[in-house]
């Protein structure tokens, strides 16, 4: 099955994401790769998501011979990619691969690592929201690379909900941590959180153990 049930996770199985997140981990890729990696591992999950959240349906087309019958996306137009930014600019360039049509949402934000709270979790600001107005129809999709304490999804999030109601929402991740994927669930226990994998812990400053360092550094040649 290209999902795997972890708790408060689905993960995605597919061996190709397996690898793509391999490159993603290892300190030696460069920028440039890491970014494309970024792409290359949106483009996996991308398609994974049309399995598991859509399906298809029969379409009828005219070929230069003939009549025949096939199948279209049920529900591919009908898709908002939320990108939180900056990481998530590559990641959600390959989901654009597999849903062209998708429109896009910008959030930036980002937490306070100077004041991390007894719960674990960071006070998060928000600098920035555009999104599309959501409709009944909609499938949300938010993806972050890095899913750790959950504070900052927690307040995207909340700015999704504030946009409309959406048939569905889903979080996607290249690395999740148990803390957050558990804080994510407690906080909006009607989105599916998906992610490549759950790693073992976050260390004392609130970062993925093993994880794959700062994505945004990391996609941008930046400390």
């Amino acid at each position: 099955m290209p999902l795997e049930d972890r708790g408060d996770a689905q993960v995605v199985a597919h061996p190709l994401a397996r690898a793509t997140l391999t490159e993603l981990r290892d300190e030696s890729t460069g920028h440039v790769a890491f970014r494309e990696s970024l792409r290359r591992l949106g483009h996996v999950c991308g398609t994974v998501l049309v399995e598991e959240l859509f399906g298809g349906r029969e379409r009828t087309v005219q070929t230069p011979l003939a009549e025949t019958t096939g199948v279209a996306v049920d529900g591919a137009g009908d898709v908002v990619l939320v990108t939180v930014l900056r990481a998530a600019a590559p990641f959600v360039d390959g989901l654009l691969r597999v849903f062209p049509e998708a429109r896009q949402g910008m959030v930036s934000a980002s937490r306070d690592e100077s004041a991390r709270r007894p719960d674990g979790s960071f006070p998060v600001e928000v600098d920035y929201v555009k999104l599309p107005e959501i409709g009944p129809a909609d499938t949300v999709v938010v993806a972050d690379p890095m899913l750790a304490t959950g504070s900052t999804l927690c307040a995207v999030l909340d700015r999704v909900a504030a946009a409309g109601t959406p048939r569905r929402t889903a979080v996607l991740a290249a690395v999740a941590a148990p803390e957050g994927l558990a804080r994510v669930a407690e906080a909006a226990p009607d989105v599916t959180c998906l992610t490549v994998a759950v790693d073992d812990r976050l260390d004392d400053h609130g970062f993925i153990v093993p994880g794959l360092g700062d994505a945004g550094d990391r996609a941008f040649g930046t400390d």
